[in-house]
């Protein structure tokens, strides 16, 4: 079923924090409410569940609006950071409880956790208790109790943050994996950009309450509305400018720019520059960063604040206090309007 926010405003404590959030997910689709704490995204996510309150707007699933309905009949179940799994249950009882709570009988309850823990690689833990298990495995039992209630609408409140690198790896592809057998529609709030590119189908790039861009992770990445979302999944450096028939002019560089006539930033990520060793040049290396895979280049131009920066993933014998000639690649140059 399609979920549909319609100018969503809310405020808590006499605060706003949403500020008109209209949103459209496509039945199946996983989408991720990425931005930086405080931005809003849970509060979102949680508005959506039910368990706070919106001051204007509505939430519609299938078309039947959500607004007077507790969070237990919207058919949407939330996932939080901290499992919220109960203690005192093994986990096949933790997995069923929402089974439970719809009437189904206790034996048809365990055979159904027993199927789910398979599903989240936990076969043969029915009947272990929450703290005799290790963190990720707490975060699948999580996982397999939300599948059990059957939503609609899965949400996951930044799921992974507590688990370590490999573990993150780990459950990043069994929720896909998961999402895709069910088919369900699925919202993920992180602050992790790599997490929201990899998994996501669109992307919600959330700032102070509002959402900037809606898009496909190609495009938000490669074609940001402004400088706070283009900053957020990349840094790099900015040259002003102009586009006059399709060409950027700028007092460092002229390159050509399939762009309408305006005022522009130029946002130059470091794959977009690519270098050479020179004997004489006014661009000089000034710090060579390892970063496991590749060395990170910083370049400075002589009697100039311009500075650059530059992967160089091949050996090459380029170090610190060489000249360097710079070529950019303009296809990997990103026009903002001013």
């Amino acid at each position: 079923m399609e979920l549909e926010i319609r100018n969503i405003s809310v405020s808590l404590s006499n605060k706003e924090i949403l500020k008109s959030i209209n949103l459209t997910v496509e039945n199946g689709e996983f989408i991720s409410l990425l931005g930086a704490s405080g931005c809003g995204k849970s509060t979102l996510l949680k508005t959506i569940a039910g368990i706070i309150k919106q001051r204007e707007g509505s939430i519609l699933l299938g078309g039947k609006v959500l607004d007077r309905l507790p969070p237990h009949k919207r058919r949407t179940v939330i996932v939080f950071q901290d499992f919220r799994l109960f203690p005192h249950m093994t986990l096949a009882e933790n997995i069923s409880f929402p089974l439970k709570m719809m009437g189904v009988n206790k034996s048809e309850c365990r055979k159904r956790a027993i199927e789910l823990l398979k599903k989240v690689k936990l076969e043969g833990y029915e009947d272990r208790f929450v703290d005799e298990i290790s963190g990720g495995q707490k975060q699948r039992v999580a996982l397999a109790r939300a599948l059990a209630a059957d939503p609609v609408v899965l949400l996951l409140d930044e799921p992974f943050s507590s688990l370590d690198v490999n573990l993150r790896k780990d459950m990043r592809e069994l929720v896909l994996d998961l999402q895709k057998e069910y088919k369900i529609t699925t919202i993920l709030v992180t602050h992790d950009q790599e997490e929201a590119l990899a998994m996501s189908d669109r992307i919600a790039f959330m700032y102070n309450g509002e959402i900037l861009q809606y898009d496909k992770p190609e495009n938000i990445f490669n074609n940001p509305v402004n400088t706070i979302v283009a900053d957020y999944f990349s840094e790099g450096t900015y040259i002003s400018g102009e586009i006059r028939d399709r060409r950027f002019i700028s007092d460092f560089f002229n390159i050509s720019a399939n762009k309408d006539n305006g005022r522009y930033k130029c946002l130059i990520r470091p794959a977009a520059l690519k270098v050479s060793k020179a004997n004489d040049s006014d661009f000089e290396v000034v710090a060579k960063v390892y970063q496991g895979d590749n060395y990170l280049l910083k370049i400075n131009k002589k009697d100039s604040n311009l500075k650059l920066e530059s992967i160089l993933n091949e050996p090459l014998d380029i170090e610190e206090g060489d000249k360097v000639t710079i070529e950019l690649d303009k296809d990997k140059l990103i026009f903002i309007p001013e």
